[in-house]
């Protein structure tokens, strides 16, 4: 979609959340149940529009993956707009299904686009340890794993995986697109609960990423791994097998940052470019 919006239109930002669990991913799919396809189905109904509307989201989600804090587009007639912006909210709480729900929905400002316009994703995967397993009311959020962690030795293998790299080795390559991403934060903490969490930020992210970085922690938490292994993965630049990708319901996207009003189109436009890593030796 253009950041151009054309006369006569009204750019639409939907600030939502759902649970994954019964959802085949974010992207619509004509046989499947998923989020962009209940989304769309409830706007057009809910506004008696003749077409469907088009979402553009900040960030597709895979099947069982949740989100606290997504970010939808769309663009929609300025009449429409007038007639059913007061309503829609409320409009849509009473059609859409309880796994989804919409928080926010404003005019966006000039020049934003939910996907091309994020400076960065966080993500959190949350994990229990405990010898007796997760607690039924969250096992649909958190993953158990059955050997102690050490959250210590994980933030330690974690470190050398910061900045700006070839994640190669932790993403699932698709056609024509970089696997290059600047990775900002990548952390553990264990609550209070004794829920082991990871925070994953990065400007973006390529298939499978945060679920593949997890899993390779994992190993070196449990002691299967020493705590080198990680970044020795990541030097490879090669999609390695013996990189476990855990399971998607312990994952959530929990925000999406944006710059200033004044700047969301320029990094859409920067966004967009291709990334290359800078040749080695080069001055």
């Amino acid at each position: 979609m253009s950041d151009e919006v054309e006369p006569g239109h009204v750019r639409v930002r939907l600030d939502l959340s759902y649970d994954g669990k019964d959802f085949s991913g974010w992207a619509k799919q004509r046989t499947l149940r998923t989020v962009q396809g209940e989304l769309e189905s409830a706007l057009q109904t809910v506004m008696r529009l003749k077409d469907p509307v088009e979402l553009t989201v900040a960030g597709r989600t895979d099947a069982g993956v949740h989100a606290r804090g997504q970010v939808a587009q769309f663009d929609l007639a300025e009449e429409v707009w007038a007639e059913h912006h007061d309503k829609l909210l409320r409009r849509l709480a009473g059609r859409l299904p309880h796994d989804v729900r919409v928080w926010k929905v404003a005019e966006a400002p000039e020049g934003f686009n939910a996907r091309f316009s994020a400076v960065w994703r966080r993500y959190a995967y949350r994990v229990g340890d405990h010898q007796g397993g997760v607690d039924p009311l969250r096992r649909g959020h958190v993953l158990w794993h059955q050997w102690p962690l050490d959250v210590d030795a994980m933030n330690e293998a974690a470190a050398p995986l910061l900045g700006e790299h070839d994640f190669a080795a932790y993403c699932k390559k698709r056609e024509g697109a970089t696997t290059i991403r600047t990775l900002q934060q990548l952390s553990w903490e264990r609550a209070e609960d004794g829920i082991v969490t990871a925070t994953v930020r990065a400007d973006a992210f390529c298939h499978n990423m945060v679920r593949s970085l997890v899993g390779a922690l994992l190993h070196v938490g449990d002691g299967h791994r020493p705590t080198d292994w990680p970044g020795k993965v990541l030097a490879a630049a090669v999609r390695d097998s013996s990189v476990h990708v855990v399971k998607p319901h312990g994952l959530t996207l929990e925000e999406v940052g944006y710059p200033a009003d004044e700047l969301l189109a320029a990094r859409s436009r920067e966004a967009r470019n291709m990334r290359t890593l800078p040749a080695a030796g080069c001055c």
